[in-house]
């Protein structure tokens, strides 16, 4: 009689490759074998070379564009699917596509609704990712959603820092929800940005709520994509008398020419995790690596034990 397989598997999606090593590192197994062919036009197919049938399987990959990187997520959950895997969890630090999270204007589509039923339909039995654009997109799935914060790993590196006068600051009113959780931890006071956009990633207008005179200022933003923003809130706080700015993003997108900004801005640096690797250096940027945190949530799963402690602010 065969025997069936009980240990974990993790598999990783080549834009994640070097996190998911780490990840596995901190899990204390080695990453399983994947091979991906691709024919000339472009098309690809990955291939587990070894068995899963039985195992729960980690496919681990954030789904930042291109689209080839969730395309990616989608064949290799199929895979495991069809090979006979018994529990497929979709690892995804960064879950792509989030800002389309409602209708905000007729005949556009809710996009993180259809990744949502796209990665279920493929085969993922569990989601676990971290620092959503917005809470509400758990509630799109079917299946458990664990939805892990990136204060467990940033919230050390503030404290470390020692900042006196520390006041917490929201890029915008939507994020005021996760400045004040930080603010709260932190024992700090916090300030809220104001802004209006004459289109997408284009500010024309930005007021400050909150008084930051004298303050070291830290920005708390889920996600970093031209800096455009966070560019523009150093500029309006060092205006406004602070006495340093510094932005904590959990997702470093960093399109266009976000890395020439921050060069050039008033921040003293940008925290970000590496759910998403950087395609540039900068020495503003210090990347807090968030492998850990995932290994731990990983292995409680693997073993049905609780992981409430993980989603603590």
């Amino acid at each position: 009689m065969s025997q069936v397989v009980t240990d974990a598997k993790l598999f990783a999606c080549t834009q994640s490759m070097s996190l998911a090593q780490d990840i596995a590192k901190h899990y204390g197994i080695p990453l399983g074998n994947v091979i991906t062919s691709t024919y000339s036009d472009g098309e690809f197919q990955p291939s587990f070379e070894e068995s899963v049938r039985g195992a729960r399987v980690f496919i681990i990959g954030s789904t930042n564009p291109s689209s080839d990187h969730l395309m990616e997520m989608l064949l290799m959950l199929d895979a495991a699917k069809r090979a006979s895997a018994r529990h497929i969890t979709a690892v995804m630090p960064y879950f792509g596509w989030a800002r389309q999270d409602r209708k905000d204007k007729p005949r556009v589509p809710i996009a993180a609704k259809l990744i949502a039923k796209m990665l279920e339909t493929a085969g993922a039995t569990r989601i676990i990712t971290m620092d959503l654009h917005a809470d509400q997109i758990q509630g799109f799935f079917e299946k458990p959603v664990d939805h892990l914060f990136a204060s467990t790993v940033f919230l050390p590196y503030l404290r470390n820092l020692a900042l006196d006068n520390l006041t917490i600051a929201s890029p915008d009113m939507g994020g005021s929800k996760r400045a004040y959780a930080y603010s709260k931890a932190l024992e700090s006071d916090v300030v809220i940005c104001y802004k209006q956009r004459a289109k997408a990633n284009l500010i024309s207008h930005m007021e400050l709520i909150g008084d930051v005179s004298g303050k070291n200022v830290v920005l708390v933003d889920d996600m970093v994509d031209t800096a455009g923003t966070l560019t523009k809130a150093a500029d309006v706080m060092i205006e406004k008398g602070a006495k340093s700015v510094r932005a904590i993003c959990t997702h470093p997108v960093l399109s266009g020419n976000a890395y020439e900004r921050i060069n050039n801005s008033k921040l003293e640096e940008l925290i970000v995790t590496d759910s998403i690797p950087l395609t540039e250096k900068s020495d503003k940027i210090k990347v807090v690596s968030c492998a850990h945190l995932f290994a731990d949530v990983m292995k409680a799963v693997h073993e049905n034990k609780s992981i409430s402690s993980k989603f603590l602010m």
